[in-house]
């Protein structure tokens, strides 16, 4: 019975991971991660230099949700290179803001040349949490030319990914598609946050959080449904490898993101609520599921997901 797979050029020995964002921004987390049973390891998105992030509270979760206002607090992009010397065990993953490699789109050559320890980037194109900032990744010109670019200027070796936000139009679907598949990107990874929701605290009849008047990316359990489709869509639109997101919170989730075409899946909110402990757990309940089912590997199922007649 095997979950290891392969996204992007990456090898992992399983298809579970850590979201970044969650529990991943300084060295003693980052170490944590590294001891765990993820498949790899992921780091906060990163911005030039250390970000505080948005005023507290800014993020809160129950059973149905999660919702948070972060603002990329993060150490600085040479916190995460410096910091890949310590992970021995894993493959490593540096995020890094969109915004930032439109400012400086030579870094990647830079990452390669200086950090080869880094097995990989994760370009975040869709963090809706930064205040006066759009979300890049719906606003399809500078998508497009912010990928112009990163080809113009690196020779991309090493694999590239980039995070999107939900989509939710067909014609969205279609846009966003038609920029992906003219770039040799290697992984896609489907979905951060929904922007820009809200959540009401009854007793106190006001906002949960504090940034943006309470306006937060939500995640966890109830937006699974989105992840699924936008994981989907992206799949046989694209040939990216997937990282599905969203609401992974079981065994049972990892496995309808691989049908649906994931070659892996990230895990954000509930690695908030149950730490690291959540990586063992999802994977034993994957296995069972699989064992149950007389599946071998995730090829087996990944990607063959049935429709209705």
């Amino acid at each position: 019975m095997s979950l290891n797979t392969n996204i992007g050029g990456i090898e992992l020995d399983n298809c579970i991971c850590n979201g970044s964002g969650a529990l991943c921004k300084d060295r003693d987390e980052l170490i944590n991660l590294n001891n765990s049973r993820t498949g790899a390891v992921i780091t906060k998105t990163s911005t030039k230099d250390l970000r505080v992030g948005n005023p507290e509270p800014r993020y809160f979760d129950n059973e149905m949700l999660s919702i948070n206002s972060m603002g990329l607090p993060n150490n600085g992009l040479q916190f995460y290179l410096e910091s890949a010397k310590s992970i021995t065990a894993k493959p490593y993953i540096v995020s890094i803001s969109g915004f930032y490699i439109d400012e400086e789109p030579s870094l990647i050559t830079y990452i390669q040349n200086k950090y080869p320890h880094v097995t990989g980037l994760e370009l975040n194109m869709s963090c809706p949490n930064l205040v006066g900032k759009p979300q890049i990744a719906y606003d399809f010109e500078q998508f497009d030319n912010i990928l112009t670019k990163i080809y113009e200027v690196n020779d991309c070796s090493i694999p590239i990914g980039l995070k999107l936000p939900p989509y939710f139009d067909m014609m969205h679907f279609d846009e966003a598609t038609e920029i992906i598949n003219k770039y040799p990107i290697n992984f896609l990874t489907c979905i951060n946050g929904l922007g820009n929701g809200m959540y009401v605290d009854l007793e106190n009849e006001s906002t949960i959080i504090k940034p943006k008047n309470g306006f937060g990316g939500i995640g966890g359990p109830c937006v699974k449904p989105i992840g699924l489709a936008n994981t989907h869509q992206f799949y046989t639109k694209t040939k990216c490898d997937i990282f599905g997101c969203g609401g992974v919170s079981t065994g049972s989730d990892a496995f309808e993101y691989i049908l649906c075409g994931a070659s892996g899946v990230q895990v954000a909110t509930q690695l908030v609520k149950e730490g690291t402990d959540c990586f063992s757990r999802i994977n034993c309940e994957l296995k069972q599921i699989m064992i149950n089912k007389n599946y071998e590997c995730l090829d087996d199922f990944k990607g063959k997901l049935n429709y209705i007649n």
